[in-house]
């Protein structure tokens, strides 16, 4: 285990990356029934803007872990 990370630390971006997963899920499945278009574009943005944070958070634990 990388010594620049601690344990809860490690355990919270666990945490957090699976509550973003949960949300961009929701996000996504809205979208599809969501009829309003002002709507759907926010939806959208969420789901792109949560894909680069699960990356991003997947970047972390990779570091942690690997």
């Amino acid at each position: 285990m990388n010594s620049t990370y601690g344990l809860h630390e490690t355990m919270e971006v666990h945490e957090l990356t699976a509550f973003k997963t949960v949300c961009m899920t929701k996000s996504k499945t809205m979208q599809a029934l969501v009829s309003d278009p002002e709507l759907k574009q926010i939806l959208q943005q969420d789901v792109q803007v949560s894909t680069k944070q699960l990356q991003e958070l997947g970047g972390l634990l990779s570091k942690v872990i690997g």
